[in-house]
This record gives C-alpha cells, sequence and structure tokens, in this order.
C-alpha cells in the first residue's frame, strides 16, 4: 500500500509562507507543515494551524542561518555577531565537533524550541531541522536526547531513493551527496534505537526549491509502496525576506487539481506521520 506525507517547511518563517501552507492544505494535497518556532510569522501560523485541525504540525528546529529563540547572549558560541545562527553548515558542524560550548548550548537552544512547541499545546505530528542540519551526528544525538522526554515520535531522516527520481524525471541529473547519505543512514539506526516513526523514503533534497507539478507528478507515478514524504517550501509569493525562489511554482503543484486528482487515481493514501504511525 501507498502511503504519502505531504509536508511544507519553514511554516512560521513569512506570512507568505503561511498563506501557502493554508491553501495548500484546503485546496490541494499537503497534509503537514513543520514550524520554525523563531520564526518572524509564528504567531501567525499558530493561529491558522488552530483554525486547521485536520494539518499536522511538527517542529523544524532552526539551529543555521535564522535566528535562535533563546538570547544571543545566553548562546554566543552558536551565533555570529548579528546575533544570527550562521548560514554556513560546514563551519557551523566543525564548530559543534570541536567545542564543547557549543555543544553545551546548542543543547540549551534545542530544548527551548521544544519546550516552546510543547507549549503551544499542538499535537507534535515530527521534527526536521532547518537545511537537515539533524544530520550532523552531534546535533542528532542532541535533539533525541531532548525529544525523549518531550513528546518525540517521528523524524524525518531524508533517505531519498534515486531510482524513483531517474523515474519521475528522467531529465534531471544531479550528483548525489554521499556525505549527507551516509549521515542520514547513521541516523536512520540511531532512530530506529529510539523506536521513533519515520517515512521509508523522503523526496525533496534532488528538487529542493524546484519540485514542480511534472516532479510531484512523476514521484505519484512512481510512489514506492510504504510510507513515503515529499516536502516542499510553497509559499505565495517569491518576495519575502528570506525567499530563495520557486515557491509560488510549489505552491501551484500543491493545489494543481490533476494533481489531487492522480492521488485519488493512484489510491494513495495521505496523511501526516502521527496518522501512519498511529496504525
Amino acid at each position: 500500500m501507498k502511503k504519502l506525507i505531504v509536508t511544507a517547511d519553514d511554516f512560521g518563517a513569512a506570512r507568505e509562507v503561511n498563506e501557502a501552507v493554508e491553501l495548500a492544505h484546503t485546496k490541494g494535497i499537503l497534509t503537514a507543515a513543520s514550524l520554525m518556532m523563531s520564526g518572524d510569522a509564528v504567531d501567525d501560523a499558530l493561529a491558522r494551524a488552530r483554525r486547521l485541525p485536520t494539518l499536522r504540525v511538527g517542529l523544524h528546529l532552526v539551529l543555521v542561518d535564522g535566528k535562535p529563540l533563546l538570547s544571543p547572549a545566553a548562546i554566543p558560541a552558536l551565533v555570529d555577531r548579528d546575533g544570527r545562527f550562521p548560514r554556513d553548515l560546514a563551519r557551523a558542524g566543525i564548530n559543534l565537533f570541536f567545542s564543547r560550548d557549543a555543544r553545551r548550548q546548542l543543547a540549551a537552544e534545542i530544548a527551548a524550541q521544544f519546550d516552546a512547541f510543547v507549549a503551544t499545546g499542538l499535537a507534535l505530528d515530527h521534527v526536521n531541522a532547518h537545511h537537515h542540519f539533524h544530520l550532523h551526528p552531534s546535533v542528532a544525538a542532541l535533539v533525541l536526547e531532548a525529544g525523549a522526554s518531550r513528546g518525540l515520535r517521528a523524524l524525518r531522516v531524508p533517505i531519498e531513493p534515486h531510482h524513483v527520481l531517474a523515474r519521475a524525471d528522467p531529465s534531471s541529473r544531479r550528483r548525489a551527496d554521499w556525505r549527507a547519505a551516509a549521515c542520514a543512514h547513521l541516523l536512520h539506526r540511531r532512530a530506529r534505537r529510539h523506536d521513533l516513526m519515520m517515512p521509508a523514503h523522503v523526496f525533496g533534497l534532488a528538487w529542493s526549491g524546484a519540485m514542480t507539478q511534472s516532479r510531484i507528478d512523476g514521484l505519484l507515478r512512481h510512489l514506492p509502496d510504504g510510507i513515503s514524504e515529499i516536502y516542499a517550501h510553497p509559499a505565495t509569493s517569491d518576495r519575502f525576506a528570506g525567499a530563495s525562489g520557486g515557491h509560488a511554482d510549489e505552491l501551484a503543484a500543491l493545489v494543481a487539481p490533476e494533481v489531487a486528482a492522480l492521488v485519488r487515481e493512484r489510491h494513495v493514501r495521505t496523511g501526516g506521520y502521527s496518522d501512519f504511525a498511529a496504525r
């Protein structure tokens, strides 16, 4: 049986993102959203989530390329002179590997973001991280530790089967990132030891920012059996702080009537992580 989670990341980053999440859920195939607790529009996102009881909401940990939840003064080893997490993932990862202070401060920030989500009263559907920074082994350990007592039951582990991508869009050619893949398989083993629910297949890495209608169509036609996740970054406009382009096209793909019709035609069961974990 084919089961599918369709997720929007960066929920709470901007009003344009939040608007797209609501539209894609009420008029399209979107089933879940990953919420940034330090996002500029988090209050607007929470208001929308509370009036959309069928939208499954998870935690999108922001640990790079964004604002911390804690005061920058409390986490000086993690932030730049502007009080923000750096955009350079490699440098941030090296810092965590060698600095005990950085790991201690990151543990506090991760706990704060988990606690802020718990305080919303929303059910925690899943957890992932901005730019998938939870693939870093040191970060993964801290996420699993903090989540164990804060309702973590499901985790995105981005293992993307490239043979499915090749069938879905034969014209697309992209070299696999073997480092990310190795970290993903390590995280998969650790998450299994914690008895966490994970989709077997995750689509969105190779086509980040370019999850077009034709590609979603192709994925649906070649979707493997079991639980899969397609994630995207929709927005009603490509003009907002932090926008990287392609957001409006991804929204158009998620609300396309042809895509919804294909989900029905292929008898794909859709839902959030928690829907499938319960079954």
